[in-house]
């Protein structure tokens, strides 16, 4: 492994959280320059947490990478957004918005009051045939099954969802060989201003549940934006922790909306 003999500048964000404890914990640790790919592999696992994410400044904005502690994911939400929290409270970026080159294209951030909004690609899903083992592995029958880049699987009532107690080695056996995620969604609670619930298990990435997933909401947007006839939609993702994400569909675009709340800073040493 290259590159060690370095201090690191490090942040850690609740994403999608108005408090801390609440949302998804992201490290942010900016760059000068990419280190090898190892050693971004390797503080990702030390840190543990569902994404560790990098940035380096490039031309009129910055290239974005997010790291698993298993693996390098093509897309994250709360990452993303715990990476422009960091750039515009600590590293004193005042644009009106900001650009940051990834592997799912150019993706782009503004402030919004209090909140960040970010605009992504959607991820259309289509329905699919029921697949027993991942019911199995769930232990519950959705109402319908859809399939895009993961597996959605809609229920009638969130509690339904929040009932769920997967059998984690089948889910992970499952997940694995068919590469993929699955999102279990259902309506959410009116009194509430929740339009739809959600919750997400992406053991192929070494994640079991996590708890606020922005990239799963390109899917989940536009399959409940187009059941309720509406492109604003409010979704709570319905985790232990848990954490709410103020949506808009926008053509082949989802623009989500939340805020991001410091837990640490410090420097590290590889």
């Amino acid at each position: 492994m290259a590159e060690l003999g370095k201090e690191l500048r490090i942040f850690q964000v609740d994403a999608f959280a108005t408090k801390v404890f609440e949302g998804n914990p992201a490290a942010i640790v900016p760059l000068d320059r990419w280190l090898p790919d190892d050693v971004l592999q390797a503080i990702a696992m030390e840190n543990n947490l569902a994404e560790t994410a990098y940035f380096v400044a490039k031309g009129d904005g910055y290239e974005l990478r997010w790291f698993t502690p298993a693996a390098e994911v093509p897309l994250c939400g709360h990452a993303t957004l715990a990476s422009a929290h960091v750039l515009y409270t600590h590293l004193g970026y005042d644009a009106p918005q900001l650009h940051f080159d990834t592997r799912s294209g150019r993706l782009t951030v503004r402030r919004d009051g209090a909140r960040y909004e970010m605009d992504f690609p959607a991820n259309p899903v289509k329905p699919t045939v029921a697949v027993p083992a991942l019911e199995q592995a769930l232990g519950a029958v959705p109402s319908m099954l859809l399939k895009g880049k993961n597996y959605i699987a809609v229920f009638e009532d969130m509690r339904d969802v929040a009932a769920l107690r997967p059998d984690v080695a089948l889910l992970t056996r499952f997940s694995v060989e068919a590469d993929a995620g699955i999102i279990a969604t259902a309506p959410g609670d009116p009194a509430l201003g929740w339009d739809c619930a959600s919750r997400f298990f992406a053991p192929h990435v070494g994640i079991v549940e996590d708890p606020v997933t922005g990239s799963a909401h390109t899917s989940i947007v536009p399959f409940w934006a187009k059941r309720l006839r509406k492109d604003e939609i409010v979704a709570r993702q319905i985790s232990k922790r848990g954490g709410t994400l103020f949506c808009t569909l926008a053509g082949d675009r989802v623009v989500m909306r939340g805020s991001a709340m410091d837990y640490l800073s410090g420097t590290i040493r590889i």
